[in-house]
């Protein structure tokens, strides 16, 4: 007899639950996180032929009413690297390069000092170097980045206020 009473709240108990309230639990949809941007940048390459390179971005520039930013520099200069990363992470600031300039960079490394093409410009004293160029490959400024550094980093405002400053007028 107890047997059959154990067994019967037994069963009782594990109906009970079974039948009890359910609660209905919502699938919360999360937005989907938007993918962080990847840092990538074009590397100066020893082996390009900084002329064709000018030739193209003359073309482009004067189709899309750009001005032409020549990058000197090299991979084994920080301040180089430091500078796309400066851009990239600046998105105004690219947006603005990218709107008004077409960028080239130009090798100058011990695998390549692109003499013949560089000595028509002003020399240079440091790098990274800029010089801006109009639509048909004219100079029209000569940049040393120094001035736009600040501290360890190059300052936003002064960087900001060059590409302003040498931006195609609209």
């Amino acid at each position: 007899m107890k047997k059959l009473l154990l067994i019967s709240v037994a069963i009782i108990l594990v109906s009970a639950t079974a039948f009890g309230q359910k609660t209905k639990v919502k699938a919360v949809k999360k937005p989907l996180a938007k993918k962080a941007a990847v840092f990538t940048r074009e590397k100066f390459d020893p082996k390009r032929d900084p002329k064709l390179d000018l030739a193209t971005a003359i073309l482009t520039a004067s189709k899309s009413g750009k001005r032409i930013i020549l990058d000197v520099g090299g991979e084994w200069c920080g301040w180089c690297i430091h500078m796309d990363k400066f851009l990239f992470s600046n998105k105004a600031l690219d947006k603005l390069r990218k709107n008004n300039f077409v960028w080239i960079k130009i090798n100058m490394s011990p695998e390549n000092e692109n003499v013949a093409f560089l000595s028509e410009y002003p020399e240079i004293k440091g790098y990274p170097h800029l010089f801006v160029l109009d639509e048909s490959g004219k100079l029209l400024h000569s940049q040393d980045t120094v001035a736009l550094e600040k501290d360890e980093t190059y300052n936003l405002a002064k960087f900001t206020e060059f590409m302003k400053l040498w931006s195609p007028k609209k």
